[in-house]
């Protein structure tokens, strides 16, 4: 493949996109442009034609490699990219993957002179015809820019080295055990460091990849046909795996319930205490639940966005094996900090990973310093071989994140705990002042409130001019619908007509409520009014990142 690239001008040091779903050719293409010394620029598969084009030049892209799902929007955009001079094209139309090495589907001529639009499997015949020496790189070669898929503005290129990438591999693969006969299901984008990282970690340890069908709707009937022993996920599936659970034992016997609680108590304080499981237990109860998952899982990672402690210990009893729980950053190559294998606390996210050396520095304006008792505070701050270079053609936002001395600074507020553990408590830039001077943190309300079994997904907002916070939810239509039949609702199955009512809309709220109050939100925190809204945020319609984030401003903008 790589000699295929150089064959049809491709050269070292060059800029190649990827623009496609988790698939072996991507992960193939960009083994080649590593090869090569080329520069692989992630693009998320649903992307639209405006960020296609932006990327493609800002980055100043010589190729694009792309599956014929996204052919179409970007032989759209050829025209306003001039630098693009080859388009390599994979897949079997209609479908979400093709099997590497199978006939590829008959391809439209380009759009325009002088840009080249060959097939995947024409380029490596190019390359079997013509072999070529690797051009390897040096540690410090720009290996990748991994475009941001921001919740504001424009995305920004973050620069990533060689040895950035091989030294938080390296990182992220500590204490975790991966091995040859191990299986690893990819679904996360591979334009998002995390997957890539683990991604890197399966290929240095001889673990198999299996790839998605590409929709996550069918990602339990993959499971169930791969039957990885490691699956890496983010918190909004953990949650929703939890909330089905505990839905299913509540519209279970009451024998049911108590058989599960019996062995869940049982379970935890073996965990606890380093005992061994009652096979009993394990059989009778959490063998059916492991099945939902390919019954072989040994290792969890959970990692992108903060999981409640309730759901990290839910997952460690449940579905056995080790369950890690990561913190890190597209800028820090991915991993900054890691829970310990044989670590059952919860509410933390471990020491710092073995490539970086983390500090807390003094935010005075928000009452947070390294010098507090017992328990120092600030603001999150990294250094090592993992740190990026800086944003692509961006020095004045690069000086804003990355110092003299070297160090990150992460804009996460964070607290040491006894055992050098780190804590994420806040965040510096992505919160906002209500009018009576107090901070709030809207992902932290957030992921309180997801816990309430009528919310699917919630929005929160404040404003400095506004004494409280408001709440925009998704509510969970099989739960509504549920809720709405035992109370004898006479819109039961109609969600927009649920959404509507005043009475359904209070109920939510009153939810929300003892969700804070178990999880000590103060009243300024707590959202005052709710709106329901009955369409579910996705990434198609740009109200979520690839990576499942809040775009807030589209979202706003859409629902007003």
């Amino acid at each position: 493949m790589g000699a295929g690239l150089l064959a049809h001008g491709v050269v070292p040091g060059a800029h190649v996109g990827l623009y496609s779903v988790n698939c072996a050719e991507w992960v193939i293409t960009e083994s080649a442009l590593t090869r090569h010394s080329c520069v692989s620029v992630p693009l998320y598969d649903t992307l639209g034609p405006d960020a296609v084009q932006y990327i493609c030049n800002h980055a100043a892209l010589s190729c694009v490699v792309c599956h014929t799902a996204v052919l179409s929007t970007l032989l759209a955009t050829l025209h306003a990219c001039p630098t693009i001079k080859l388009v390599v094209v994979f897949g079997g139309a209609g479908k979400a993957h093709s099997q590497t090495g199978i006939s590829s589907p008959p391809l439209p001529p380009s759009p325009v002179a002088g840009c080249a639009v060959l097939s995947f499997d024409a380029l490596r015949a190019a390359g079997h015809a013509a072999p070529a020496k690797a051009h390897p790189p040096a540690a410090g070669d720009v290996a990748t820019i991994c475009y941001t898929s921001g919740t504001t503005g424009a995305p920004k290129g973050v620069v990533l080295t060689h040895l950035n990438l091989v030294s938080n591999s390296a990182a992220m693969a500590y204490e975790l055990d991966q091995r040859p006969g191990d299986v690893h299901l990819s679904y996360l984008p591979l334009a998002h460091i995390y997957e890539r990282v683990i991604i890197y970690t399966c290929l240095q340890s001889g673990t198999g990849i299996g790839f998605f069908r590409g929709d996550v709707l069918g990602l339990l009937d993959d499971m169930a046909a791969l039957r990885p022993t490691i699956f890496v996920s983010v918190p909004r599936l953990w949650n929703r795996i939890h909330d089905r659970v505990q839905a299913g034992l509540r519209d279970g016997s009451f024998l049911a319930r108590q058989l599960f609680a019996a062995a869940y108590a049982h379970k935890k304080r073996c965990l606890e205490t380093g005992r061994p499981v009652s096979a009993f237990w394990d059989r009778l109860v959490f063998s059916k639940l492991r099945q939902k998952l390919g019954g072989r899982v040994r290792i969890m990672s959970t990692g992108s966005a903060p999981i409640s402690p309730e759901v990290l210990e839910f997952l460690r009893v449940c579905f056995g094996g080790v369950v890690f729980e990561g913190y890190g950053m597209t800028e820090s190559a991915c991993v900054i900090a890691k829970t310990a294998a044989d670590d059952f606390s919860t509410g933390h996210v471990g020491p710092p990973a073995p490539s970086c050396e983390v500090k807390l520095v003094d935010v005075p304006e928000m009452s947070y310093r390294n010098s507090d008792q017992p328990h120092p505070r600030g603001e999150i701050c990294i250094r090592g071989p993992s740190v990026f270079v800086g944003y692509y053609k961006d020095p004045a936002q690069t000086a804003e994140v990355l110092d003299a001395d070297g160090w990150l600074h992460s804009g996460d507020i964070g607290t040491w705990l006894p055992g050098g553990r780190l804590k994420i408590i806040d965040r510096k830039k992505n919160i906002f002042k209500l009018a009576q001077g107090e901070y709030v943190a809207p992902e932290k309300v957030e992921n309180v409130y997801t816990r309430a079994p009528l919310v699917a997904a919630c929005f929160v907002h404040g404003d400095s001019l506004a004494p409280a916070l408001v709440s925009i939810v998704v509510p969970d239509e099989e739960v509504l619908h549920q809720w709405a039949r035992e109370h004898g609702h006479a819109a039961a199955g109609n969600t927009a007509a649920l959404c509507a009512d005043a009475k359904v809309v209070a109920a939510v709220l009153v939810q929300m409520n003892a969700e804070a109050e178990k999880a000590g939100l103060r009243s300024f925190e707590q959202a005052k009014a709710v709106r329901l809204h009955p369409e579910a945020w996705t990434v198609e319609s740009g109200l979520i990142t690839p990576t499942f984030k809040v775009r807030w401003s589209d979202l706003c903008l859409a629902i007003s």
